[in-house]
């Protein structure tokens, strides 16, 4: 099959790259040309724009930074795309957006099938990101080596739709867990402890978390190159506020969490890193985190 990518950011580019490693024919294409460089230097065909990428794709995955930027490329692809043909949407989108976009390709003769990833770009980069899929079976089953390329953990999660609602699950504990692992740091660095050896004792505890171990090291480099901003987050956080009002469940630790990424785009901008929120109790503190030992982004 022919895979056509749209979208070669931090995270479109690795996983359009794990594409073309796994030996699939790949059509790329980003408003930014120089992204495409890697990916034609791994065997990818560079296309103009999204609509010669669909013209010559037997299917399409896109990864967007929001949903209008999605209904717009969507816009460009379809009337390129063949009836049967499928949208693979990597990005990060909410379950009424998915919902009614899949309509609009639906109306079209295209099936979309929704495969937000989850774990950092730096895991996108070894080709072992976790893929969370929704959508009916036989696509799953139809593009599932393509998955498998682009990730190492697959889950169906179900109908169209599921897939939306368990990656928000999971960026939402991930932006709890990057503000708390913020205080815990500065407990350890206020109480006198040594930062390297408390972040070891953490990772080697019962409190320790994914995020710790992972986005705790450039929080201590003092990079903080996660490369996802704070308008990213700001973004999951909203859809799981607005989970959390549809389904009754009350979210104390998001809502405030939400609260504090809010002061932090307020502080440093959205362009910033989402691991900047705990500069801003650095600040207020007038205490850094800094410690030696540690990768200034994540490999």
């Amino acid at each position: 099959m022919r895979y056509g990518y749209v979208g070669l950011g931090n995270l479109g580019g690795h996983l359009a790259s794990s594409l073309c490693k796994a030996g699939f024919a790949v059509t790329v294409t980003d408003i930014d040309p120089a992204l495409g460089d890697r990916l034609v230097k791994l065997g990818a065909t560079w296309a103009a724009t999204p609509a010669e990428v669909a013209a010559n794709s037997d299917h399409v995955f896109t990864c967007l930074p929001s949903p209008t930027v999605s209904e717009s490329v969507l816009a460009q692809i379809l009337p390129h795309m063949a009836v049967g043909a499928t949208w693979i949407e990597n990005s990060t989108l909410g379950r009424d957006d998915i919902l009614r976009l899949g309509q609009l390709a639906e109306d079209s003769g295209v099936r979309l099938m929704e495969a937000p990833v989850t774990g950092g770009v730096h895991l996108a980069g070894r080709g072992e990101i976790t893929v969370l899929a929704g959508g009916d079976k036989d696509l799953y089953d139809l593009h599932l080596p393509a998955l498998q390329a682009i990730g190492g953990k697959i889950f169906h999660m179900g109908p169209l739709g599921s897939a939306a609602i368990i990656k928000v699950i999971t960026n939402m504990l991930a932006f709890i867990h990057l503000v708390a692992d913020g205080e815990a740091l500065m407990l350890a660095k206020r109480g006198g402890l040594d930062l390297k050896t408390a972040w070891e004792a953490i990772a080697a505890s019962s409190g320790s978390s994914f995020v710790h171990e992972t986005e705790g090291q450039l929080i201590l480099n003092g990079s903080y190159d996660i490369a996802f901003s704070m308008d990213l987050a700001l973004k999951d956080l909203g859809f799981a506020m607005g989970f959390g009002r549809e389904f009754g469940v009350p979210l104390d630790l998001a809502g405030m969490t939400n609260q504090t990424f809010l002061k932090g785009k307020a502080a440093y901008g959205g362009a910033a890193q989402s691991t900047q929120i705990v500069k801003l109790l650095e600040d207020v503190l007038n205490t850094d985190l800094r410690a030696s030992g540690f990768p200034a982004r994540l490999e």
